[in-house]
């Protein structure tokens, strides 16, 4: 029940009020009693519309709300642009916790790595080095000499993270049985998959697994280094520290004499070979996440390379999303929309209630343009948002792996053209996705897999004698059960004509009854007429009982 969050509830009511919510979402009727609530609020009272008040009421409301908002700045799917636009602005960067805090938890046994901090690291930097929402790093280094940094989980949170998600989950249902736009975006199933999310990022443990798995798929790589994790728990996480520049600082770059146009091009190799050879793609490609290599005294490389950090939030697709996903870009870049549709509904993310051809019509009408430009000229970015723009209209449903994958590409972009503005997404991606694509329909290699397979095949073939016995078992069961269900319903029909017969018999016997009641009282035989009376209510009566 809500009432039972009614302190939260009512806190959140204070700080939506603050900041005006309803102004943001006025225009939609659905929430109109919702935008009518808020402006009630005495915290509403002689404050107007705050043009940031979407990024400064999440950021008021807590962590999970900070993260909620920066996970739904990715689903342009679902919100409008200027929605989008507030939440994009939402940063990771809050006030560190206390560092003997800090140190309590990587020396508690449970939470941490169980030892002293003196006996585990030669030096601990007790300044932190970050703060984020959920955790916070700090510099130290092994008794060996190699340069760690320690990352630890702010205490007590998943508690609130929960109690907040309880409270979501119950406000989910709630707008979806009574608001058909909380329905159509299935508002439930978004809120299940930030959830889940969410607590993955407060375990270490999955991130360090994450870490390692990306670091093996780009072993002796001269595109990017994954540094090592050396310990992890649920809370606490060792690894090597790693020397570089954030990608954002394109003047540094220039002065070290690195290759902008070159660094921007490795970027999005990086970004194809992960979606496409490893199917396993960081989907949080921020430019706090991403560094490009230098030495530890800042001096150049004399071949630099991305150093990838974060791993939390990891994408990963099925073969068929991954074909329909390659030949969805190749439809847009050849300016193909009938054939984009097709993919689309092949894939089952068109309603049965959609109008294809309108579809078409839509998709031609705002993407041609765009994609007609001169190459140096096209916003990849914005052709994706259109796209999804329109997704939206027509009611389309997009997977949540997609939506990660979507918004990776746009940051990919978004860092590739701040490196270098001149560079030429279009034409890099096109012979990458055409020769995967070819090579994933070719039946030479299709073959090879079925016969690499062949073992495995030939082996579990073994198991055919017992699998079709256990068929026909479950061919006799499904049988007798169907003959069982067979002699139910032929019992119920009889038992129906039954009541139907009875039915009629009682109608008639009161309607005869009652007729004679009338007769014998009109030809003054009032004597006889009670007994018709108790007679025809005999009827009704045997009825009931029967």
């Amino acid at each position: 029940m809500l009432i039972t969050h009614r302190k939260r509830l009512l806190s959140l009511y204070r700080i939506a009020a603050k900041y005006r919510l309803d102004t943001h979402f006025s225009d939609v009727p659905e929430f109109a009693p919702i935008a009518q609530l808020i402006r009630l609020h005495p915290a509403s009272i002689g404050k107007s519309h705050q043009p940031l008040g979407i990024k400064l009421a999440f950021e008021e409301m807590g962590t999970l709300f900070l993260k909620l908002g920066q996970l739904l700045s990715t689903r342009s799917d679902l919100l409008p642009p200027q929605i989008i636009e507030q939440l994009s602005l939402l940063q990771d960067k809050v006030a560190p916790f206390d560092s003997a805090t800090a140190i309590a938890i990587i020396e508690d046994g449970k939470t941490g790595l169980g030892q002293p901090i003196d006996t585990l690291f030669a030096r601990f930097d007790q300044k932190p080095l970050a703060a984020a929402s959920v955790a916070q790093v700090h510099t130290a280094a092994l008794h060996d000499g190699r340069e760690v940094v320690v990352k630890v989980v702010r205490p007590q949170i998943r508690d609130g993270i929960i109690a907040d998600f309880e409270l979501l989950r119950q406000l989910a249902a709630w707008a979806c049985a009574r608001i058909e736009a909380a329905r159509a975006v299935r508002l439930s199933d978004i809120v299940e998959d930030y959830r889940q999310i969410m607590l993955n990022e407060l375990d270490l443990t999955l991130e360090a697994a994450n870490s390692t798995k990306m670091r093996q798929n780009f072993t002796g790589s001269k595109l990017i280094y994954v540094p090592e994790v050396y310990h992890a728990t649920k809370q606490v996480m060792v690894s090597e520290r790693i020397f570089g520049i954030p990608i954002s600082q394109t003047e540094v770059f220039d002065k070290l004499g690195y290759d902008r146009a070159v660094l921007a091009e490795k970027g999005l190799t990086i970004f194809f070979t992960q979606v496409f050879r490893d199917n396993f793609f960081h989907a949080d490609m921020h430019p706090g996440n991403i560094f490009v290599e230098t030495l530890p005294n800042g001096e150049a490389v004399s071949q630099p390379r991305y150093i990838g950090l974060d791993c939390a939030i990891m994408g990963e697709l099925s073969k068929d999303d991954q074909l329909t996903v390659a030949r969805m870009l190749l439809s847009v870049m050849n300016g193909n929309y009938s054939t984009l549709v097709d993919i689309i509904s092949h894939a089952g993310w068109i309603p049965p209630s959609a109008d294809k051809h309108a579809l078409i019509r839509d998709m031609g009408r705002a993407v041609s343009p765009m994609v007609l430009k001169p190459i140096d000229e096209i916003d990849f970015a914005g052709v994706l948002f259109e796209i999804l723009t329109i997704a939206r209209r027509h009611r389309m449903s997009i997977p949540p792996q997609l939506m990660l994958l979507l918004k990776t590409l746009v940051h990919v972009e978004g860092l590739g053209r701040e490196l270098y503005p001149e560079l030429d997404i279009w034409s890099l991606a096109k012979p990458i996705l055409t020769a995967w694509v070819k090579d994933q329909l070719d039946p030479v290699k299709n073959l090879q897999d079925i016969k690499n397979q062949l073992p495995e095949i030939l082996l579990s073939s073994t198991d055919l004698p017992k699998l079709l016995n256990q068929s026909i078992q479950s061919m006799a069961s499904l049988g007798a059960s169907q003959d069982a269900t067979l002699r139910q319903l032929q019992a119920m029909r009889a038992d129906t004509l039954n009541e139907r017969r009875h039915d009629w018999i009682c109608a008639a016997g009161f309607v005869l009854m009652m007729g004679m009641a009338w007769w014998s009282a009109l030809a003054i035989h009032l004597y006889v007429a009670p007994l018709f009376f108790v007679l025809a209510f005999g009827f009704v009566l045997w009825r009931i009982l029967k």
